[in-house]
């Protein structure tokens, strides 16, 4: 049994307070913790995809949390609501705006996703006995919903309780963006995108909004100094993204590469 949280909720305090109460909650649980960007629901949504890969068939709960209340946000309550899917042994709880799950629909992982009303959930749960009063009135106002409001979820879901859900249309989730989702710490950057969806081979150039990048295989066949496309370590299972890496250098400096930047 493992729990991975995902969040851009990152800084010690925050985590710190974030893995105690998965730990509280899910006692005996692997806790892994993965930070991303301020408001960056495409990190986010990435991550969430190495996040299944790595876990392969283990059950776990997966908590994914970029939920901005200004710009978009401010068209619900209290930031954009948190929802809920199973795939693969596994029970996925995130917030549904934006791009957080583009990536998921993308590699066809949902099937049904639920969206969940923070009042109503809580208050059903106070009537059960199994969420205090005085914490639901908290939640209600908390800044802080994926420590106060996400694991409760995710408990709840994986005890097999009756969480008050409407399902959500797919539809509404967002096509996955052609865009930059992760710089890693040697400069390369992770894309969006699949090999056949740039119709990959080796040596054939692509051309991009930041330039014209030689297709390789792996990083080690990309000569000193040079540019190029690779098939990178990211992705689900034989369905790898394509990564943009300079040959002993810093590939997002080099080309002013970060993360949500459109690459067609």
């Amino acid at each position: 049994m493992f729990i991975t949280i995902i969040t851009d909720c990152r800084d010690n305090n925050e985590q710190g307070r974030q893995t105690t109460r998965a730990s509280m909650l899910f006692p005996g649980a692997n806790i892994s913790f993965v930070g991303v960007g301020n408001f960056n629901e495409i990190e986010a949504a990435g991550n969430l995809i190495d996040m299944l890969d790595s876990a392969t068939g283990a059950e776990g709960v997966i908590m994914v949390n970029a939920a901005p209340r200004h710009g978009l946000g401010k068209k619900y309550e209290n930031g954009t609501p948190f929802g809920y899917f199973y795939y693969n042994n596994k029970i996925i709880v995130s917030t549904i705006a934006g791009n957080t799950l583009s990536l998921a629909k993308k590699f066809g992982m949902i099937d049904k996703l639920y969206v969940t009303d923070i009042s109503t959930v809580t208050e059903a749960f106070v009537t059960k006995g199994k969420f205090q009063a005085d914490a639901q009135k908290r939640t209600m106002l908390t800044q802080f919903r994926s420590y106060e409001y996400m694991p409760f979820l995710g408990k709840w879901l994986h005890d097999k309780e009756d969480v008050p859900s409407e399902e959500m249309s797919l539809d509404s989730i967002p096509d996955a963006p052609k865009t930059v989702w992760w710089v890693d710490n040697f400069g390369n950057t992770k894309t969006t995108l699949l090999p056949d969806e740039i119709g990959f081979e080796l040596g054939k150039k692509i051309q991009t909004k930041v330039g014209e990048f030689t297709c390789y295989n792996r990083l080690k066949d990309v000569p000193n100094g040079e540019a190029g496309m690779t098939i990178g370590s990211s992705g689900y299972q034989n369905k790898r993204f394509i990564e943009i890496t300079i040959q002993g250098k810093h590939a997002a400096k080099e080309f002013g590469l970060y993360s949500g930047m459109d690459l067609f």
